[in-house]
C-alpha cells in the first residue's frame, strides 16, 4: 500500500506522519500534552478509514446494523516519555491488539524517527443510540483481518 494523507498500513500497523506546527506547542515550543491526544485521534480515525477495500461499503453495512453509530474512547493509559518540539516530524503508530464484541483495544505510539516519545493503550467502544453495541460484522472482520 502506498502512503497517503491518511497514512498507510504496514505489517498490521497504521503509520501516519504529523508535522509539529507552532499551534501545537506551548511557550517553550514543546508540544502541549493534550495535542498528542489529537494526533492519536487522527491516527485511529485514519486507520479505520484505510481498513477494507471499500470503506463506504463497510460504513453503509454498519449503518444498517447500528444507525447513528460511533466509536468512542472508553479508557486510555498514556506514558509521556520524551517531548516533541516545533518542526519535528512525528510518526503516529496505531496497532490493533484485540477486537471484542463491542470494543477494540489498540496500542498507540508517537515516534520521532526511532525514538519513542509516547505510548498509550486505548480501549474504544462501539456505540449506537447512546449504548454499547456489538461491532457490526463487516467492521469486525476488517479489523481482525488487519491484526498482526
Amino acid at each position: 500500500m502506498t502512503a497517503s494523507l491518511d497514512g498507510e498500513i504496514r505489517d498490521g500497523r497504521h503509520h501516519m506522519r504529523v508535522r509539529v506546527y507552532f499551534e501545537d506547542t506551548d511557550a517553550g515550543q514543546i508540544v502541549y500534552h493534550a495535542n498528542f491526544l489529537r494526533f492519536m485521534e487522527r491516527g485511529r480515525t485514519n486507520y479505520l478509514r484505510l481498513l477494507g477495500t471499500s470503506q463506504q461499503e463497510l460504513l453503509n453495512e454498519a449503518r444498517k446494523d447500528a444507525p447513528g453509530f460511533a466509536f468512542v474512547v472508553r479508557s486510555m493509559k498514556i506514558d509521556f516519555l520524551k517531548p516533541a518540539v516545533l518542526d519535528d516530524l512525528l510518526d503516529v503508530v496505531t496497532i490493533p491488539q484485540e477486537v471484542r464484541g463491542a470494543s477494540i483495544m489498540l496500542d498507540q505510539e508517537v515516534r520521532r524517527g526511532d525514538e519513542l516519545l509516547l505510548e498509550a493503550k486505548v480501549k474504544v467502544a462501539f456505540v449506537s443510540g447512546g449504548r454499547a453495541k456489538p461491532i457490526p460484522k463487516a467492521l469486525r472482520i476488517a479489523m481482525k483481518a488487519d491484526q498482526i
